[in-house]
């Protein structure tokens, strides 16, 4: 374990630079993966109801790997773990287009979920320790960088297929980019750092349970990924049912909310850096409920759009907040951090189907009270991502 005073301004640009990286070939890999999905349902054979099931083996496999990174990251070191996973992940991208069968996409799907998990824990753990020694918040950015990678893999994927090149050609490629991209950031990763802030190994126990404060941080991830994943899932179709417009006008809904959910990355961290994480966690959430208010009550398409708009730039830098709030607990951090993720990834999960079952008693529109409720209860909860001083942990 190192000082942060023992790494030079110059290494720690080049850390962050590296960890940029790491976040935007995760977001490539997954996003090739993404535009695939109905060349790989029709290449294999399988229903719809089938892949949904199959995309739960993903997910499954994201929170096995998510459990397993974070004691790996706390004995190892989270800068090997992120190559490791990284590495395999670039690997695993393969798998989906070799599927013959619902049997071997499923087998596939579950691998490329174990390193897609792990991956996402140790990068983010990884991010907390540059955070750490560049002496100022970087994390949203670090997200932001995601979601770029994110948009090539979209626009790279929906290239090579308008031209016809093989499903498989095209993972490969994306493969070994994700391995050059890696083996280019290894080098400047940094070394485990002593946490400056966090609670005692006594509240942030690694020792098999969660501590109230990684209860806290893991339902207010929940709370706001599960709003997310209800604006990914249910935008366009929201617009489409609530103002009848074409489906290509819905689809601005969302291209809305992801576009200031980027935008509102990349500017989090003047934010967080001038008035602290709560702010961002306060005022972003009441930003974001004032959006869903106005979702709600719209009738007409500009208001709607601006909604969803201030949705997406309010829960920007939210999660961000969280994790870095995961990352300096003391005692077994990146478990910790691997817990909250989790906990955040169920959520994520689990919103596109809860609101789909509200919207089976009211419409669609109605049910979106859930992440309005949710954003109030996380803007009161804001002060969970306090930082807490201690003093720090003996090598």
């Amino acid at each position: 374990m190192i000082d942060k005073a023992a790494i030079s301004t110059a290494a720690a640009r080049r850390a962050r630079a590296a960890v940029f990286g790491v976040f935007a070939v995760n977001g490539f890999l997954f996003a090739i993966w993404v535009v695939h999905i109905p060349t790989v349902e029709r290449q294999v054979g399988i229903s719809h109801a089938t892949l949904g099931s199959l995309l739960l083996v993903l997910a499954g496999g994201a929170i096995v790997g998510m459990q397993a990174a974070g004691p790996l990251a706390d004995r190892y070191g989270s800068y090997r773990i992120v190559t490791v996973a990284g590495v395999l992940l670039s690997t695993a991208v393969v798998g989906p287009a070799l599927a013959t069968n619902a049997a071997t996409l499923g087998a596939a799907l579950f691998v490329f979920g174990i390193f897609n998990g792990a991956l996402d824990v140790s990068m983010n753990s990884q991010a907390v320790d540059v955070e750490r020694v560049y002496a100022r918040p970087i994390m949203s950015a670090f997200h932001a960088l995601f979601s770029v990678g994110g948009v090539v893999g979209s626009l790279v994927g929906a290239a090579t297929l308008s031209i016809g090149i093989p499903i498989l050609s095209t993972t490969i490629g994306a493969a070994v980019v994700g391995i050059g991209v890696l083996a280019c950031c290894r080098p400047f990763l940094v070394p485990r750092t002593s946490p400056h802030t966090g609670e005692s190994e006594a509240d942030g126990s690694a020792r098999g349970r969660f501590s109230p404060r990684v209860l806290a941080l893991g339902a207010l991830a929940f709370a706001l990924l599960l709003s997310e994943g209800v604006a990914n899932d249910w935008s366009t179709l929201q617009v489409k049912e609530h103002l009848a417009t074409s489906d290509s006008t819905a689809a601005l809904a969302f291209g809305f909310f992801a576009t200031m959910m980027t935008v509102g990355r990349f500017c989090a961290d003047r934010v967080s850096a001038r008035f602290g994480p709560v702010a961002v966690v306060r005022y972003g959430n009441a930003i974001a409920a004032a959006g869903m208010a106005l979702v709600l009550v719209s009738d007409v398409l500009p208001l709607t759009l601006a909604g969803w708009a201030l949705f997406g730039l309010g829960l920007s830098g939210s999660v961000p907040q969280i994790f870095t709030a995961a990352g300096n607990l003391g005692g077994g951090a990146a478990t910790n951090m691997s817990r909250v993720v989790g906990m955040g990834y169920v959520g994520l999960l689990a919103g596109p189907a809860i609101v789909g079952w509200i919207a089976h008693f009211v419409s669609l529109t109605s049910a979106m009270a859930v992440p309005l409720a949710l954003t109030i209860v996380a803007a009161a909860a804001a002060g969970t991502v306090r930082p807490r001083t201690v003093l720090p942990e003996r090598d």
